[in-house]
């Protein structure tokens, strides 16, 4: 018993009009072939034939699919699929004539191969050119449509790939109120082409005379969109951003079709976008199977990073997450944000504060999680020079409490995010992380030599990184509301320097070193550091900033320093003196050999802190930090 395929109404339809078409190729084949009393005779024949033949070619189109491609977007493949449906036909009449050749059936050859290649040509000819014309009806009609809507003139910067991936989703309807009148590509092979009807009308340099071009022919360009190739470092995006604002330019861009987002979707051109070397590659299968049916928890989910990894653990397919947090707004926002991805997680959130020991490891132990990553933090090192008992209570009791629930809860990693701060610390900040990661080192190691065999030990890693563009706090967001401000843009010393990158490649980076981390062969160790390339001058990234906005540093806006705060240095360290660097086979991230006291020293020293809180003794806290972390520097006041 054959089964057929299940066809809907509109593939029926396409079946009739594909036989029609047939049979219509077919019939032309022969008046063009033959004609007076020849014709008269084949037409008899055809009339027993091609019945037959039409049975046939409905198997064929059937097996080949034709009847499930939309004609709204026919393209190369869909033809294709005709050539070969209609190459099958042809041979079958070729065999068929054969056939008939024989002197008991025929005689001689009722079709002949010149009819036969006519009926090819003309089939191949009624099924793509309906197809075509189709979709050229349905793409003259919508471009009708987005011209004659409040669609802003748009120019795409960008190669010709790029331009050509956004002027599809213009016709599909998936990007809207934009109409693009050029393209101008950084490429010299796509000068004088046209993309989809669309123009390369020069080079990006050709900018200002492109757009008075326009101007002067009655079309006003009032949008630039910059595809992925327009913001590499080569293409100099900051001098296009600067150019577009003074030209009076609305400014979006079309995201790399690699960053593990949504595929078309314009966004807004971000200044801190144009700020740092390249992104890392991401291996994103690697953190999809790794994250991919998991159970997670993240510690300060509503904060800049935690909300982040939030949002990446989603999208790589976790089956559940839990966010913890203690403040209301954030959660609240981050949990709408989360439920807008519409993904298949499960999704709960919790007002819970890492102090609170009791409720955070019933939290814990409830949900059960796979992996914990452990964000939740205070973390800006003036206040907490001033508020040092909250940083000891949050940065250290805090951390310690979120490991031992992990542990308790049966977890296989906790994921602490730590800073480069923590290295040779002149902060409370940097001292407390210190100890939070010694913590976990030293519990890393408790487990590696005690677990029963047969069963994977639990990791507790942490992985450091400075600091990240747009995050709260975050430098580059207080230079442009100084700017907004009319200035001046204060930086505190001229030769200030830090590391920085982008929030999503921080996160996806600390899910993938949790995955290195939990490769059975990589014990050794438990101190992850993100490559964030080379530092950056404050004073150099605060220019840079004024010039991105148009304006030109010391004429239109002034730069003033402010001097060091308490707790801060010039430079930043990623290494300590005695941590042992290695290589880890992945890009942007290295790993140390950690250098831990015993898990019983580093209690003993979580004690005294304990006793010094309780009896306002800073000086005791600060002699503790310094017993723990020789290299800090801090001094109590």
């Amino acid at each position: 018993m054959i089964n057929l395929p299940k066809l809907t109404s509109r593939q029926v339809l396409i079946v009739l009009h594909d036989l029609a078409a047939t049979a219509a190729a077919v019939v032309a084949a022969f008046f063009m072939r033959f004609e007076g009393q020849q014709l008269q005779e084949k037409l008899v024949g055809l009339e027993i034939l091609l019945p037959i033949f039409l049975v046939l070619a409905v198997a064929v189109y059937l097996s080949f699919g034709l009847q499930r491609n939309k004609w709204r977007f026919t393209s190369v493949p869909d033809l294709y699929n005709i050539f070969r449906a209609s190459t099958v036909l042809a041979v079958s009449l070729l065999a068929l004539d054969y056939v008939l050749l024989s002197p008991n059936v025929y005689g001689t050859f009722f079709f002949g191969k010149i009819t036969i290649l006519l009926y090819w040509f003309l089939q191949m000819f009624f099924l793509g050119g309906s197809r075509v014309a189709y979709r050229y009806f349905k793409y003259a009609r919508s471009i009708h449509r987005v011209k004659i809507t409040d669609a802003s003139s748009t120019l795409v910067l960008g190669r010709a790939a790029d331009a050509e991936v956004l002027l599809r989703s213009i016709e599909s309807g998936a990007v809207k109120k934009i109409w693009p009148v050029g393209i101008l590509s950084p490429s010299a092979a796509d000068r004088g082409q046209s993309i989809r009807g669309i123009p390369v009308l020069g080079d990006i340099d050709d900018l200002e005379r492109v757009v008075a071009d326009l101007s002067a022919r009655g079309e006003r360009v009032t949008r630039l969109v910059l595809a992925p190739s327009a913001l590499s470092p080569e293409a100099r995006p900051e001098s296009i951003l600067m150019r577009a604002r003074r030209l009076g330019l609305n400014l979006s861009q079309l995201p790399s079709f690699d960053a593990g987002g949504p595929a078309v979707q314009l966004t807004p051109v971000a200044v801190e976008d144009l700020l740092l070397r390249p992104s890392v590659r991401i291996d994103y299968r690697r953190l999809e199977q790794f994250v991919a049916g998991k159970s997670i928890v993240v510690t300060g989910g509503g904060g800049s990073i935690g909300s982040e990894i939030c949002n990446r653990i989603v999208a790589f397919g976790a089956a559940r997450l839990l966010v913890i947090e203690n403040s209301e707004p954030a959660l609240h926002a981050v949990l709408e944000t989360l439920k807008a991805a519409q993904s298949e997680a499960e999704i709960s959130g919790r007002l819970a504060d890492i102090r609170d020991r009791r409720r955070l490891t019933s939290l814990v132990a409830q949900f059960k999680p796979d992996i914990v990553f452990h964000a939740a933090a205070l973390k800006h090192v003036p206040l907490l020079e001033q508020d040092w008992d909250e940083g000891i209570k949050t940065n250290v009791f805090g951390s310690i409490n979120v490991a031992d629930a992990a542990a308790a809860a049966g977890a296989t990693a906790m994921v602490m995010i730590s800073t480069d701060k923590a290295i040779e610390p002149v902060s409370v900040l940097g001292a407390t992380k210190r100890l939070a990661e010694m913590y976990c080192e030293a519990l890393d190691d408790e487990f590696g030599r005690h677990h029963s065999a047969g069963k994977r030990a639990m990791r507790l890693i942490s992985v450091r990184f400075g600091n990240v563009l747009a995050s709260n706090g975050s430098v580059v967001p207080k230079f442009k509301a100084q700017i907004e401000a009319g200035g001046p843009v204060t930086v505190t010393h001229p030769d200030m320097v830090r590391y920085f990158m982008t929030i999503r490649e921080a996160c996806d980076l600390v899910v993938t070193a949790a995955s290195h981390a939990l490769a059975p062969e990589r014990r050794d160790v438990s101190v992850y550091v993100l490559n964030m390339g080379q530092p950056v001058k404050i004073v150099d990234l605060a220019e840079r900033i004024i010039r991105l906005s148009g304006l030109e540093p010391g004429r239109d806006i002034k730069i003033t320093f402010t001097g060091i705060r308490p707790g801060e240095r010039l430079h930043e360290i990623l290494f300590a003196r005695e941590e042992e660097m290695t290589e880890i086979g992945i890009p942007g991230i290295v790993a140390a050999k950690p250098v831990r006291p015993s898990l019983e020293s580093i209690r003993a020293w979580v004690a005294t802190l304990e006793q010094g809180l309780a009896r306002d003794e800073r000086a005791v806290i600060y002699n503790v930090l310094r017993d723990a972390v020789p290299e800090f520097r801090g001094e109590a006041a």
